[in-house]
């Protein structure tokens, strides 16, 4: 059957019109799946018992299942692991900030990018995500909590250029004024450097944030760190950047991690503050998260700081991530490996 939740309204009204229905019940079904978030078509009351019956046997509506949610003690921070139709899982994290609810999605089973300090990679893909399966996460968690979010990352398990088509309708159907309108300038997208959807990415136009997984200086660490690095030059990674940039007019974010002993000198600093001043790019600082099959351990609280100032002392923005949900499973994929772990 059709996945009902990943139509855009345009095609939802096609869809209907082949149906022998009126074009308006599209707007009143995409309300019922968008913004009031039902996950049944008997919730939605002011539809004919007949078309609903129709609607059943012609779609289905993506409904994710909460399998466990873990809730920080420190700040708040809601950690959840849903399971999908086929019997998979991911995690979506909710954080409350001074500014409203952000929360980070997933847009794959698992990983193949293979970064060695992430636990999404570990174990590899099993598949991409569908629109409604990223929505759904937004979508329960709204439910769950009885509060509006402000701010979607798509920066949880998975790489969404490597979703890319999936990616770009999901960014268009949580932004349509007809569902949940969140502004596009409040959505983040993380890749770890998939120069050509980058490109394609660019092209769109869209309002959003684009993030870059840099954590390195230059290529012979970054190839340690990040196998995506061996089919991506520094130099190929930097002018799709500027190309980005010049196509969307929309400042970049460099995301870094750092990792005790291993990109935090004050010489990666300077490598980082130099490709940094290139694309105008701001640096989000993040001390890795521990996750006991890397070894990697995130750089003091003294030392970050350090980094900092020596970008700043560059000419460079930068800010050190909020650690949130560190007292739960915080690093992505954690909590679904843990889960996964057979018992002993």
């Amino acid at each position: 059957m059709k996945d009902i939740k990943s139509l855009k309204i345009d095609e939802l009204k096609a869809e209907l019109g082949a149906m022998g229905e009126k074009a308006f019940r599209a707007g009143q079904i995409y309300k019922w799946l968008h913004v009031k978030l039902v996950s049944s078509f008997d919730e939605m009351t002011d539809l004919s018992a007949g078309l609903r019956e129709k609607l059943g046997a012609e779609f289905v509506i993506t409904d994710l299942k909460q399998l466990e949610v873990q809730v920080s003690k420190d700040d708040g921070t809601r950690k959840y692991l849903f399971e999908l139709g086929d019997g998979n899982t991911v995690e979506s994290v909710l954080m409350r900030y001074h500014h409203g609810n952000s929360v980070c999605i997933s847009s794959q089973v698992g990983c193949r990018m293979g970064c060695r300090f992430c636990a999404s990679t570990i174990g590899g893909c099993v598949r991409s995500l569908e629109p409604s399966e990223m929505l759904d996460q937004i979508y329960k968690i709204t439910r769950d909590t009885g509060e509006r979010v402000s701010n979607v990352v798509i920066m949880g398990m998975g790489e969404p250029m490597d979703n890319f088509d999936n990616v770009c309708r999901f960014l268009s159907m949580i932004s349509d004024e007809n569902g949940l309108n969140i502004s596009q300038r409040n959505l983040t997208v993380s890749t770890c450097g998939l120069v050509p959807e980058i490109r394609k990415l660019a092209d769109l136009h869209l309002g959003i944030t684009l993030a870059i997984s840099l954590h390195a200086g230059t290529d012979e660490k970054r190839q340690r760190l990040m196998p995506i690095a061996l089919k991506y030059s520094l130099d190929e990674l930097m002018d799709a950047c500027s190309y980005y940039f010049r196509e969307t007019g929309r400042r970049l974010t460099f995301e870094y991690s750092l990792i005790a002993g291993v990109n935090d000198t004050p010489q990666d600093a300077d490598e980082i503050a130099h490709l940094a001043s290139k694309v105008h790019a701001h640096v989000n600082l993040i001390p890795v998260n521990p996750v006991t099959e890397t070894g990697f351990t995130p750089t003091s609280g003294k030392d970050t700081n350090a980094f900092k100032a020596a970008l700043e002392k560059r000419g460079v923005t930068a800010t050190v991530r909020r650690e949130m949900g560190r007292d739960i499973d915080g690093a992505c994929g954690q909590l679904r490996k843990r889960r996964m772990a057979p018992a002993e």
